[in-house]
């Protein structure tokens, strides 16, 4: 399954350099406004040490990694619910993205200026909310007005779900919440929702772009921005962009390491984003091993056998009929796949299997 991630904030912020220290690509990074016109995209390899594990055991012909995508989208201004700025077209190609990259400056810097003058990360955070919100009201407000005489004079049981969903999303995005606050008690209600596509329903990520001293410990524009957001169902990430993008620059893996140790940290900024982004979206990876080739592969968690199938190819779900399953620690204990079934412990699972995170899974099918 293919993951994408926008990464979304106020003009001078640090979006596009932390874009350049996740990214091979590189976004034009300068001291203006709307230096990103075009969302500039770059595919992120996952990091996963069981991966690594696998293919010395299988020696295979090629080694396959899950990636995630990463859409820089130029910087957000107030009134873009409205048109300012780039408003309409950042609005356009963050609604194409599966969660929310939203960077947030957390240093002080008089050489790179702040759009809205003083540094302030919670009223940064509130302008995009409000931004967002208001667009996701115009959206709600045109499909009450299509559904509601359905709903209330007709007998369409669908149009009554729709828009009893649309009225309470109207409720909150009036009182300045977001759609993701809005809390659905049947699957049906859920399903509806989901449909909105709604921007403020997208699962968030605050990234709070500190100086290099404040990597490892946090500040005081840190400790407000989580105050601000506890009660969100929300991923809090401290990072120096600038310093991440220092040490991507760097040649060999040994070098980065290097500097990440003196500044206190024991992994790179984009492993820790990954990481937050699978937590965040309840993703989980399972593994397919063997001679020709070893490969994670993303799933969301909770799914069963034959949906993982299914991430694979089309067929594998439609025609599933078991799923063999080796997991990684007995792999790694055993060696091979030959020796783990020597030694009893593949099991031979059904349509009602809950893949688990690390699986090595065989699917068996038949279309």
């Amino acid at each position: 399954m293919s993951l994408q991630c926008g990464i979304v904030g106020l003009p001078n912020v640090g979006k596009s350099t932390l874009f350049n220290c996740l990214s091979s690509a590189k976004a034009q990074s300068a001291n203006f406004p709307f230096c990103t016109i075009e969302p500039n995209v770059g595919v992120i390899t996952v990091p996963d040490e069981r991966l690594n594990k696998l293919s010395e055991l299988c020696k295979p012909e090629r080694v396959i990694p899950t990636t995630v995508e990463i859409v820089d989208i130029a910087g957000l201004v107030k009134g873009a619910s409205k048109g300012e700025g780039l408003g309409n077209k950042f609005l356009a190609n963050i609604r194409e993205t599966d969660a929310i990259i939203h960077v947030l400056r957390c240093f002080d810097d008089e050489n790179v200026t702040h759009v809205d003058g003083l540094v302030n990360p919670v009223r940064d955070k509130e302008i995009i909310d409000a931004e967002l919100q208001l667009k996701d009201l115009e959206t709600v407000e045109s499909r009450i007005a299509k559904v509601q005489k359905q709903a209330q004079t007709g007998g369409d049981k669908q149009a009554k779900l729709v828009y009893g969903v649309l009225v309470k999303y109207k409720t909150a995005l009036e009182q300045g919440k977001s759609a993701r606050t809005v809390l659905f008690d049947t699957k049906d209600e859920q399903t509806a929702a989901h449909d909105l596509f709604l921007l403020t329903n997208k699962p968030v990520m605050y990234v709070c772009n500190v100086d290099e001293k404040s990597a490892v410990s946090g500040n005081a524009y840190v400790e407000q921005v989580k105050n601000a957001v506890q009660e969100e169902n929300a991923e809090v990430l401290v990072l120096a962009a600038k310093t991440e993008a220092e040490i991507a620059e760097l040649d060999t893996y040994a070098e980065r390491q290097m500097f990440l140790e003196e500044i206190g940290l024991q992994e790179s900024g984009a492993a820790r984003l990954i990481k937050s982004a699978y937590n965040l979206l309840k993703l989980k990876t399972f593994f397919t091993a063997g001679s020709d080739e070893v490969r994670a592969w993303t799933f969301t968690d909770g799914w069963k056998a034959p949906q993982c199938a299914g991430v694979i190819h089309t067929d594998f779900e439609k025609g599933f009929i078991r799923a063999e399953v080796i997991k990684y620690a007995n792999y790694i204990l055993y060696g091979s796949e030959n020796a783990v079934k020597e030694a009893g412990k593949m099991a031979v699972e059904g349509k009602e299997y809950i893949v688990q995170d690390g699986d090595i899974m065989h699917f068996r099918f038949n279309v």
